[in-house]
């Protein structure tokens, strides 16, 4: 983190500084020296020498550039030295030198000198008068276009562009590194400004905006010199993302309260269903049920019921390894109570009851029992995209992918068309490539949650450097770290990987039932494997929270899959999807009910409940 390399130098300005220069520095050797002393100047040709300070923000340099700062600071009192041993990012520079800044009007630019410092003066009087809150050096104002390389000057233009449309700014250059900020404004902005690299000051001055701070933009002469340390794949594409991210944060999640949630849930519910009912004649699909054998439905149920203590069993064994022993009984009816949230509060919601549960009646702390929750989620995608992956490489190997073919030439009502040989291999290679894939990203997250370390972020990171790239790679570690709590420990990896398997091949077997109970008579091999296929990929679909429960989104999945790889009609695979995800979700909520009175747990009150500490646990880390 940052630290002043000269305390006493610190203490002597802190009195009377009104204003704080910040010069980011990464790696300048060869031209910090000349910048301080060409900065010092300026800032005594209009201030007394007394009331500014000149910071030189070092972030993680690997030259001269901590030396020669030393050097300086030692030299002037006006100076100080802010070193990092790891690299911050710009913008996390900039943040830790202005936190530490003794003056209330804060001013960072580029150390290069390419904007001339002839605007100095008026970049700081903007602010400091308390004409305005936050100035802008543009270069891109009608009356003073800066002169810029193509490859320079047009990214920036595509950029600017597509922050003023997205996120609705009425300045013309976000990226200009000139710029100045009251103390007030940087206070008030800061914690929610949540980049640390180049689209830092991007942010800072989008969000004064909609707070309310008056932002001022002034043209300055501005000339390029040297080449830019911004990567224009990396970096710019990282930007991409982070305006889209500020897009979501500004304008889209304010407007995400509950009932939003749930009315959007019911009605993308409502419309998949309408939308299929295009396709597929209601009326045939209420016929086919109508004709249900009960008493399969009535196995099926049964065999379905046998999951839930496998569920118990796993929960039991991932909570083993985190320190905590309970009994199944216990556990399975947490397991219950949180899932039959799922199916009432859309968003899967009831996803986080369990913590709340274990916390409620056993003492298990939150931070616990959302770790192990997480380490199941991760088993559960393993296995399902597993199971996916393996039964499409068999059918692309077998041949059983000829009638996705025929799908994709004429819907999924069928008919008999004659599809090109070449067209079967294409779709077949396809698959197998997919399905190869699916393995693969298994073995190979399974593998690398076996090993001591993980080269997630040197992977990700080739791609941008940018904080929000910084938080996928970050998302995608705490999924492998999740998985090596259980990992590290070959038999509890074993037990739990086993228990997954049996948990969703029940839940596959539970589909097959129900297609026999409907009347379904294909050969056993070809239901079998489709039937796996249908059900993994359904619950696939229910990873997106769109809808309470996943329904609609199991139902389409299953029912394009089962038609396009089955001799089934379309309605007979609607009734299944239909029937299967109700014959589950039916046992889902007696469980749940009858855990909920056995563990004296109010549904509403857990959601809530586990809804605040997770808003609080995520707040923390952030």
């Amino acid at each position: 983190m940052g630290r002043p390399t000269d305390g006493r130098s610190a203490i002597a300005t802190q009195a009377g500084v009104d204003v704080s220069v910040v010069l980011p520095a990464y790696n300048e050797e060869r031209t910090i020296e000349n910048t301080v002393r060409v900065t010092l100047q300026t800032l005594e040709s209009f201030l007394p020498a007394d009331t500014f300070e000149v910071i030189v923000a070092e972030d993680g340099c690997d030259d001269r550039t901590p030396e020669i700062a030393d050097r300086m600071a030692d030299e002037d009192s006006r100076v100080r030295h802010f070193h990092s041993d790891t690299r911050l990012g710009r913008g996390g520079a900039l943040e830790h030198a202005f936190a530490a800044a003794n003056g209330d009007t804060l001013v960072y630019f580029d150390t290069d000198l390419a904007t001339d410092m002839r605007h100095l003066e008026s970049l700081v009087e903007h602010v400091r008068t308390g004409e305005y809150d936050v100035a802008t050096g543009s270069r891109w104002m009608p009356e003073n276009v800066a002169d810029r390389p193509v490859k320079r000057g047009f990214p920036s233009q595509v950029y600017n562009g597509l922050v003023r449309f997205v996120l609705r700014s009425d300045l013309r250059d976000h990226q200009c590194g000139f710029k100045a900020f009251s103390r007030q404004a940087f206070e008030t902005l800061r914690d929610d400004v949540e980049d640390e690299h180049w689209f830092w000051d991007t942010e800072m001055l989008v969000r004064a905006q909609r707070t309310g701070f008056r932002v001022a933009e002034f043209p300055v002469d501005w000339e390029p010199k040297g080449d830019t340390k911004v990567d224009l794949v990396r970096d710019i594409l990282g930007m991409g993302s982070q305006i889209l991210r500020t897009w979501w944060q500004l304008s889209v999640r304010p407007r995400i309260t509950r009932r939003v949630t749930i009315v959007s849930g019911l009605l993308l519910t409502f419309v998949a269903v309408a939308l299929m009912t295009l396709y597929i004649d209601p009326s045939e699909v209420l016929s086919v049920l109508s004709d249900a054998d009960p008493t399969l439905v009535a196995a099926a149920a049964a065999i379905y019921v046998l999951s839930w203590p496998l569920r118990g069993l796993r929960y039991g064994d991932i909570l083993s390894e985190l320190g905590y022993h309970e009994k199944t009984d216990f556990l399975t009816g947490a397991i219950f109570i949180s899932q039959t949230g799922n199916l009432v509060f859309p968003a899967r919601a009831g996803d986080a009851v369990r913590a709340y549960v274990v916390k409620a009646r056993r003492g298990i702390p939150y931070p616990s029992g959302f770790a192990s929750l997480a380490v199941e989620r991760v088993f559960d995608l393993l296995t399902i995209a597993g199971l996916a992956g393996v039964v499409l490489v068999g059918l692309a190997a077998t041949g059983g992918l000829t009638d996705i073919a025929s799908v994709l030439a004429t819907g999924v009502s069928g008919g008999n068309v004659d599809v090109s040989a070449a067209d079967v291999r294409t779709v077949a290679y396809v698959a197998t490539g997919v399905g190869v894939v699916a393995i693969a990203g298994v073995l190979g997250i399974a593998l690398s949650a076996r090993a001591d370390s993980n080269l997630v972020r040197a992977v990700v990171g080739r791609f941008s450097s940018d904080s929000y790239v910084e938080y996928v790679a970050g998302v995608i570690e705490q999924f492998v770290s999740d998985l090596q709590a259980v990992a590290g420990n070959r038999a509890a990896f074993g037990r739990v990987g086993m228990s997954s398997l049996a948990i969703w091949t029940i839940d596959v077997v539970t589909a097959v039932v129900v297609l026999i109970a409907l009347g379904v008579d294909i050969d056993p091999t070809v239901l079998v494997g489709v039937s796996f296929f249908a059900v993994s990929v359904g619950n696939l679909a229910k990873v997106l929270p769109l809808s309470p429960g996943g329904v609609g989104l199991y139902e389409i999945a299953f029912t394009v899959f089962m038609a396009a790889l089955a001799p089934v009609t379309p309605a007979m695979a609607l009734a299944a999807a239909v029937l299967d995800h109700a014959v589950k979700n039916a046992v889902t909520i007696v469980g749940g009910v009858a855990s909920m009175l056995s563990l004296n747990v109010s549904l509403t009150t857990a959601v809530e409940e586990s809804a605040d500490v997770r808003e609080r646990e995520l707040a923390e880390s952030e």
